[in-house]
């Protein structure tokens, strides 16, 4: 018999139920990167080629990814931190590590929202004239490039404060009255605004060129490993695995949940929301193409910020009822954003609250807050767009892919949890996971998202990224990374304010059946 004695519980938050949960998976998932990322990189990338590989990365990294999270989490009860660490001592800089990359990318994904919330407004009285991208870059932005000007820009900076503090409010409110109650609202309302949207782009003349474009594959690009690498990378950057996220939530789940199924469900309503998102952006470039003349193919700005704030900003100065559809269309931004925006910022708030024994509110205060400051420092500045670029492309191709491959390892090879954390799955869930779990996780994705981190390294180590000065994306993109690693470093060797290690997984689940 154990002589552990179990850490308590009593008090620990939980979600009203598997409903709540589910929604909040899902407006996790569902963010920016479904709405003018997968578009972009499926454009790019073969078209209806790009499906292929995608709906491969879906089933063989994706889900087996998720599942690993809301094993980890449900499994041993905590934040990012906390499970790692009773996994074994050694393993607690893995999750403060998860913690940082959620905290790096808080900061920045705040500003995105509010360029989608001041878009929204642009929308009604076609702000931008005749030229969008001068308007994005120059009147709005007021860009200064990679000469880090810190100058701050009014109408990024006040909305943006107001968002923080909206952000925060729902932070403080709690997992079930806040985090819960904002998902039940927004994520039915995103869905009901984006099918409006996706409807009317489907009747715009042209549209059926746009989406002939999204689904005639283009074979020959299945014989690009670069098409593959970007196929995992649009999975791991949509479903939110490997930074803490779901992790974190699946550790407020009641221990009677049924995690298999609601996993399958939030990978695939995530997947679908891409694919409608797809089918709403290449009809509304197909329109644009045929009132311009010229081949689906042959358009430019189809990716990121470009498609966003230049490209449908443009698109909608064309089109009958643009100003409605613009509402529209940067409503479901902001909405896709903000519920994103929390569920990373839970990762963080959760992690200060169990490692140094703060409470709710005074965790969201002070790191939270925190968290708000830099972000208006740096991310409401003249310098922001540069700024973003470069920090975004190296925490998610570089971080969150070695936090990913770390998972694996640490699972399938350092601690030998894998068996264990199947048990656990199949345990409480009606549907259950084979060996083909363990195989994947253990072995097939590990391998396969080393492949990808080296291509990743490679290009950033040869090529400045985006033509960026080589300065500039050494001090900013490589210097992220190291204080992301000194932070997870740092973070795991101070003590504990609360029991971490006498924690009994196999009472708990015997006190839970009993």
């Amino acid at each position: 018999m154990s002589t552990q004695k179990t850490a308590p519980h009593v008090g620990r938050e939980q979600w009203t139920g598997q409903l709540g949960f589910l929604l909040a998976a899902i407006g996790s998932a569902v963010g920016l990167g479904n709405i003018w990322r997968f578009p972009g990189v499926a454009y790019e990338n073969g078209g209806g080629a790009f499906l292929i590989p995608y709906l491969v990365a879906l089933l063989t990294a994706g889900v087996p990814i998720l599942l690993l999270d809301y094993s980890f989490g449900h499994r041993f009860r905590g934040a990012a931190p906390t499970v790692f660490r009773r996994v074994g001592r050694r393993f607690e800089s893995l999750g403060w590590f998860q913690v940082a990359i959620s905290f790096v990318i808080a900061t920045y994904y705040a500003v995105i929202i509010v360029w989608a919330i001041r878009y929204m407004f642009f929308s009604a009285t076609l702000a931008w004239g005749d030229d969008p991208t001068g308007f994005f870059v120059g009147d709005f932005l007021q860009d200064a490039g990679t000469g880090l000007s810190f100058d701050f820009v009014g109408g990024i900076f006040w909305p943006m404060l107001a968002l923080w503090l909206v952000t925060l409010t729902v932070l403080g409110l709690g997992v079930a009255k806040g985090i819960e109650r904002t998902v039940k609202i927004f994520i039915p309302l995103l869905a009901v605004v984006f099918l409006i949207l996706v409807v009317r782009a489907v009747f715009l003349e042209g549209a059926l060129d746009g989406l002939n474009e999204f689904f005639t594959p283009n074979w020959a690009a299945l014989a690009d490993p670069g098409v593959w690498i970007a196929a995992y990378s649009q999975i791991f950057f949509s479903l939110s695995i490997a930074f803490g996220i779901m992790l974190t939530y699946s550790s407020y789940l009641r221990r009677r949940s049924n995690l298999v199924p609601v996993s399958y469900v939030a990978a695939f309503a995530n997947s679908s929301f891409e694919l409608l998102a797809g089918i709403g952006v290449f009809a509304t470039l197909g329109y644009m193409a045929g009132q311009q003349g010229v081949a689906v193919g042959e358009l430019e700005g189809i990716t990121g910020v470009a498609l966003s704030f230049m490209t449908f900003p443009q698109i909608i100065s064309m089109m009958p009822g643009g100003p409605v559809f613009g509402v529209l269309f940067f409503a479901s931004l902001t909405l896709a954003g903000f519920t994103s925006l929390v569920s990373i910022l839970q990762v963080v708030s959760a992690a200060f609250q169990e490692k140094f024994a703060l409470s709710r509110v005074q965790a969201t205060a002070a790191i939270g807050g925190l968290c708000a400051v830099i972000s208006l420092a740096l991310f409401s500045t003249t310098t922001s767009l540069a700024l973003l670029d470069t920090v975004d492309k190296y925490t998610n191709e570089v971080g969150v892919v070695l936090s990913a491959i770390l998972s694996c390892l640490v699972a399938g090879l350092f601690a030998r949890k894998l068996p264990e954390l199947q048990a656990h799955l199949n345990s409480v869930s009606t549907a259950r996971v084979g060996t083909w779990w363990r195989v994947l996780v253990g072995f097939i994705v590990p391998i396969a998202l080393l492949y990808m981190l080296i291509s990743s390294l490679v290009t950033l180590f040869t090529e400045p990224y985006a033509g960026y000065p080589w300065s500039f994306v050494n001090t900013v993109g490589w210097g992220v990374v190291g204080a992301m690693v000194v932070a997870a470093v740092g973070y795991s060797l101070i003590r504990w304010r609360r029991p971490v290690d006498d924690f009994d997984p196999e009472a708990l689940d015997r006190k839970a059946t009993s």
